[in-house]
Parts: structure tokens; C-alpha cells; sequence
């Protein structure tokens, strides 16, 4: 069987299942162990599927998001050890960016003995932040119903008048390729003042972003500091980044 018919074979299984695993795949295919791997591999450098132990699954399509409810109850643990980890990155006395999301609400009960100031496009991140006494400034602009995110022109000039000493923000992908992306344009488009007003950017990321895709780019993959919660359970494309980073609180 030739590569590109195995490949389209392979695409067409996870299509029907959401996922495929390499045991079953040389067995229909009676193809080696290893060229599947590499079969695997390569479409998933493609953005095509997402390896995961023992073989890959289904990646949701480019505009696909997750609302916050839906985000608030999943991967808990390692969402607290990278904020732990991101909060240690903080001086008193900071001017820092608070991306809105469900990881970065995680950091915000270890703010509260910290003297900072927080800006803000999270309308529950805001509200959370008062709740911990904590200086905070939300941004003017529309609110997205999907993430409580506040984005727009509006936003994007209110951002424009700041700086910070880091910016910490979410993201929906990170791939080798393409980078850190968010299915919204004017979401990424509202990140990307962050991080130009921004002296540091770190980006949170648990690893179930790793090898993931949406429409619109953030920021490539070498140009922030990325905070996870395993390095050993990222697919092996990512060792070369030293810049990606395990939490280690």
C-alpha cells in the first residue's frame, strides 16, 4: 500500500471514530509498527490528528471552542500547578496582564498577599480579582458570551495605553509548526496587544493544548516563555523548545 492511500486510510478511521490506535491500524493495514508511527507523526506535524498515547485522535475543527463552563471543570489539577508556577514569576510591586480563562483564574488566590496591579479582559477573572482585594482594571469593550472575554477595537485601544512587566495568557493550541492559536481572530488579535505592551509573555497551556490547532495565531512557539504541567507527555516535536517549561510547584 502506498504511503499516501495508508495516510488517507488512517484519516478516514479517525474521521469515523475519533481515534485510532497503532495496534489496530498495523493489523488492518499490515503495515510495521513503525511506519505507522511515522505515518502518525508526520499527520500530526500536518495539524491533521493529535498523537496521544498508543496512537492519535480527532482534532476539532479550526473554530470549534469550549465555553468556560465547559473549561472551568476540566484538567483542574494541572491548571493549579501551572498557575502556581506562573505565580511564582510575580514581584510585588508588578504591573501584570491576566488573560481571561480558566487557568489563569487559578492564579489569582496566590495574588492576593502580593502587591500588584492586574489588567484584565476576563470579566469573571475581574470579578474574582475584586473579590481578593486585589488592584484591577477591566478593559472596556464587547464581551464574548462564549469565554466572558472582553474583545474589539475598544478593547485593543484601552490595551494600548499599558504596560506590563508579563502578560500570561491562554491558549486553545500549541503546535511546533504553528504556534499558540485561539479559534477567534479578535481574540488572538486582542492577545497580540498584551503581549506587544508586555516586557515578558507567558503563555498557559496544560498538555492537552500540545499538538492542537485553531484558525487564528497568537504568538509562534519560540516567542513566550509556555508553562505546562508535564514534559513528559508531550510528543517528542516539542523537546527541542526550551522555552516550553514544566511546573514544578
Amino acid at each position: 500500500m502506498l504511503t499516501e492511500e495508508r495516510k488517507q486510510r488512517i484519516l478516514t478511521e479517525i474521521d469515523r471514530n475519533g481515534t485510532v490506535q497503532i495496534r489496530q491500524l498495523t493489523a488492518e493495514l499490515n503495515a510495521s509498527e513503525s511506519t505507522i508511527r511515522r505515518d502518525l507523526g508526520e499527520l500530526a506535524k500536518d495539524g491533521l490528528l493529535k498523537r496521544v498515547h498508543g496512537g492519535a485522535q480527532r482534532i476539532s475543527s479550526l473554530r470549534d471552542e469550549p465555553g468556560v463552563q465547559e473549561k472551568a471543570t476540566a484538567h483542574t489539577a494541572a491548571k493549579v500547578a501551572i498557575a502556581r508556577s506562573a505565580a511564582a514569576m510575580i514581584n510585588s510591586g508588578d504591573l501584570i496582564f491576566l488573560d481571561a480563562g480558566t487557568t489563569s483564574a487559578q492564579m489569582i488566590p496566590l495574588l492576593r498577599d502580593k502587591d500588584v496591579t492586574v489588567v484584565t479582559t476576563g470579566v469573571d477573572n475581574a470579578s474574582l480579582l475584586a473579590d481578593y482585594g486585589i488592584n484591577t482594571i477591566l478593559l472596556g469593550g464587547m464581551v464574548k458570551p462564549l469565554t466572558k472575554a472582553v474583545i474589539g477595537a475598544e478593547a485593543a485601544r484601552s490595551l494600548s495605553l499599558y504596560r506590563f512587566n508579563i502578560a500570561f495568557l491562554g491558549t486553545n493550541g500549541v503546535h511546533a509548526q504553528y504556534g499558540c492559536t485561539t479559534p477567534d481572530p479578535e481574540e488572538a488579535a486582542t492577545k497580540r496587544v498584551a503581549i506587544a505592551q508586555a516586557a515578558r509573555t507567558v503563555i498557559l497551556a496544560d498538555t492537552s493544548k500540545f499538538g492542537a490547532t485553531s484558525f487564528a495565531k497568537i504568538i509562534g512557539i519560540n516567542e513566550a516563555t509556555i508553562i505546562t504541567n508535564s514534559l513528559a507527555a508531550l510528543d517528542s516535536s516539542f523537546t527541542q523548545f526550551a522555552n516550553i517549561k514544566e511546573a514544578t510547584l
